[in-house]
């Protein structure tokens, strides 16, 4: 699928889409890197689920725009610190008010799984807002962004999901973005011990959501992609 072209009335900019999502926040990095990693074995592995060609659930729509980098000297650092962001704006058509609970991950083409918001100093949205001020005047925090989202355009919700700098060896990567749709399917754990009772690492059946995969590749060498800007290279549907 293509992607559409920008809209010039967009007011932060971005691409307009109709989307996905709503994960659940677990409690711990590592097993938060496995399930993503494991979610993303599953998402591209050769029949797994897929989401429906037509919407069985309500969908949030989504303007965003392509990740950017951001550096910054933090509290108590005497070197600036790099980090991406993806700035995007969700709107409520459903007819209804819906739960928002954005969840978004970033996946390097060598499996390395970064969640938004991960070791992420406030200091650094700080300096977004202020980068977006003129363009993005109602940018809200990532952690205030969750909640009931009220219909049409005039309540409309912008936020950032922020991420740790990735391998510098990675010349492509995968933003996934997640909260924006109820479509969900439920796919058994094939590593679930039933002898041992179910807690967070051991679950029966793991929760796919319809989640929107963005693409993305980083032009040059080793040295040249340290400055690069990424390129979309396309976009997807997929049950994660």
């Amino acid at each position: 699928m293509e992607a559409p072209s920008p809209s010039s009335a967009l007011t932060c900019g971005g691409i307009p889409l109709p989307l996905p999502v709503m994960l659940r926040k677990l409690r711990t990095p590592s097993f938060v890197r496995m399930l993503a990693t494991f979610l993303l074995v599953i998402s591209v592995a050769e029949g797994a689920p897929k989401p429906s060609l037509a919407p069985t659930s309500w969908e949030l729509e989504v303007e965003f725009r392509d990740p950017a980098r951001i550096r910054i000297t933090l509290p108590g650092d005497d070197r600036p610190t790099t980090f991406w962001y993806m700035v995007y704006t969700v709107t409520n058509n459903t007819g209804h008010e819906v739960p928002f609970y954005p969840q978004s991950d970033l996946v390097t083409d060598a499996l390395q799984v970064i969640r938004s918001g991960d070791d992420v100093s406030p200091t650094v949205f700080d300096a977004i807002r202020e980068r977006h001020r003129k363009q993005c005047p109602f940018l809200v925090p990532p952690l205030k962004a969750s909640g009931k989202l009220l219909q049409g355009a005039d309540n409309a919700r912008t936020s950032v999901a922020i991420f740790r700098e990735f391998d510098p060896e990675a010349s492509e990567f995968t933003v996934y973005l997640a909260g924006l749709s109820g479509e969900v399917v439920r796919v058994p754990n094939p590593v679930f011990d039933p002898a041992q009772p179910q807690t967070e690492k051991n679950v029966a059946f793991f929760t796919l959501r319809k989640t929107l995969a963005i693409r993305y590749t980083i032009p040059g060498d080793l040295e040249t992609r340290k400055r690069a800007a990424p390129i979309r290279a396309g976009h997807t549907w997929v049950m994660r």
